[in-house]
């Protein structure tokens, strides 16, 4: 009886999402798996798992819809706060933001997988330099544009890949693909990622590019993407140049890629770390996301920076 119920009790907690691994995914007209379309990663699952969730690895289905309703509810930034200032200093109101309303399809608790959930820790060297960062960003705020982040200049959502996060708005990604690339166009800050798919070299280690130097190639119906060669000042989650990443795509059902990626950078983390995102797709189009260097908000911010130390 013990067996029986225990069981059940894991076919309720397990995902069903896990049991469609003999999904068979259409093929292009080259015979690959057709990953192409445009996929949305949104999601109210966060990156590392919450603390009162303990370690817990997956919702069950009443668990996620409670789960959802908090988060949407927590997320929800018209619930404005009563002082102007702070309330002027939120900007957006929530018509702007796309964050999602489910958890990710495997219904894990956290991106992360693994028993805790959690990014691993840093090493010393990892440390030092996230704290050098935090320094120039609290002392150094504004001296110029290079003082601002990627994501103001409109150069880079480091975040929107690779690796591929979700985050508040733009989740959307579209993907082309002929016999030797794999093109995927990211929507947030408008990069496209071209991957070839025919066994050449990397390219030569002192050739550093903002995305990376990716290679794919087909393990049975899953594109696998090895990416190093990245530059200095992309730093996804402050990882060095020599980060390499592992990225995998796996169409498991007719609306679904499950995407799933390896961070390996002994330099910055105590031990690598995988993260699992499930993409659904969209039957929209993908708009332009006209951003770029130069933009009114950059001019603003740093006008008022000046005005605070004339202040």
């Amino acid at each position: 009886m013990r067996i029986i119920v225990f069981a059940v009790l894991l076919a309720s907690v397990a995902p069903a999402f896990a049991q469609k691994k003999s999904y068979t995914p259409p093929r292009t007209a080259d015979g690959q798996p057709d990953l192409q379309g445009i996929w949305n990663n949104s999601t109210v699952t966060p990156l590392e798992r919450p603390p009162e969730l303990g370690s817990k690895e997956f919702f069950t289905p009443a668990e996620a819809l409670a789960y959802e309703r908090s988060r949407v509810e927590q997320n929800n930034v018209d619930n404005r706060p009563k002082d102007v200032q702070t309330d002027v200093a939120a900007a957006y109101n929530q018509s702007w933001y796309d964050r999602g309303t489910h958890v990710v399809k495997t219904m894990g608790t956290s991106l992360i997988t693994g028993p805790d959930g959690k990014l691993p820790g840093l090493t010393p060297d990892g440390k030092q330099r996230a704290d050098v960062l935090a320094d120039q960003r609290r002392l150094h705020p504004a001296d110029g544009p290079e003082s601002r982040s990627l994501t103001e200049r409109c150069l880079l959502w480091p975040e929107a890949g690779p690796p591929m996060l979700p985050g508040p708005y733009n989740n959307n990604y579209r993907i082309l693909q002929s016999r030797d690339y794999v093109t995927i166009e990211v929507e947030m800050i408008h990069d496209v990622r071209v991957i070839p798919l025919d066994n050449r070299p990397h390219l030569a280690a002192g050739v550093r590019q903002w995305l990376g130097d990716s290679r794919g190639h087909w393990d049975g119906n899953t594109l696998v993407v090895e990416t190093s060669n990245f530059n200095d000042k992309s730093r996804f989650r402050g990882t060095t140049r020599d980060m390499r990443l592992t990225e995998r795509f796996t169409r498991s059902d007719a609306d679904t890629i499950l995407y799933e990626f390896t961070v390996t950078d002994p330099e910055t983390y105590t031990k690598p770390w995988t993260a699992q995102v499930t993409m659904s797709k969209s039957s929209g189009a993908m708009y332009e996301y006209a951003c770029h260097e130069g933009n009114y908000g950059m001019v603003g911010i740093l006008a008022g920076a000046r005005a605070e130390e004339k202040k």
